[in-house]
């Protein structure tokens, strides 16, 4: 079988979660961030106010990630550093108050995923591949629903999107972490 067949294949098959709009675990998900200082040490960050979707067809080729996140809701552990991000020589969150991102494609193997899309800063909007990691699904004892749950990972350059502000003290490259955790639609049940 040849490496399209596959491909043709698992885009084809069931998936294990059920079909429909899933919603976000917002109590059980994150977006992290790592970015270089000096290019000696790690600044680690985050962003609370996260939106995001997981839409879940009869297979993988209909499966759509949405997310939108205030940018405005960067913590990264210091008031003064947070007020300097938002501001407008770096995030300028008054011109880009939002960093979006939509899916185009997600395709792999056991566990071995890839999700392709587009991220949106301002109105900038660039090609960006996460590696995947599926979690697993579970029946929550809490609310008796199944929750499904996903790490993404990759990296992505400021200097794409415009924001160049502090080269030479701040790293092109952000790492991003993404923990997300959604819950199956209402009526359904596995």
């Amino acid at each position: 079988m040849t490496q399209d067949d596959l491909s043709k294949t698992l885009t084809a098959s069931p998936l294990p979660l059920s079909s429909g709009d899933w919603e976000l675990d917002p109590l059980h998900s994150a977006v992290n961030f790592t970015i270089r200082h000096l290019g000696i040490a790690k600044v680690r960050g985050r962003f609370a106010d996260v939106r995001a979707g997981l839409y879940v067809g009869e297979t993988l080729e209909e499966v759509r990630v949405t997310a939108e996140i205030a940018l405005a809701s960067i913590d990264t552990g210091n008031a003064d550093r947070d007020a300097h991000t938002r501001a407008a020589d770096l995030l300028d969150v008054e011109k880009r108050p939002t960093m979006a991102f939509r899916s185009t494609r997600v395709f792999g193997e056991g566990e071995d995923w890839t999700m392709e899309g587009d991220l949106t800063i301002g109105d900038v909007s660039r090609p960006v591949a996460l590696a995947v990691e599926f979690g697993g699904v579970v029946d929550s004892p809490v609310d008796g629903r199944r929750h499904a749950g996903f790490e993404a990972t990759g990296e992505i350059r400021r200097s794409d999107f415009g924001l160049t502000f502090g080269a030479g003290f701040l790293g092109d490259v952000v790492k991003v972490q993404l923990d997300m955790q959604f819950v199956e639609p209402q009526g359904q049940g596995g």
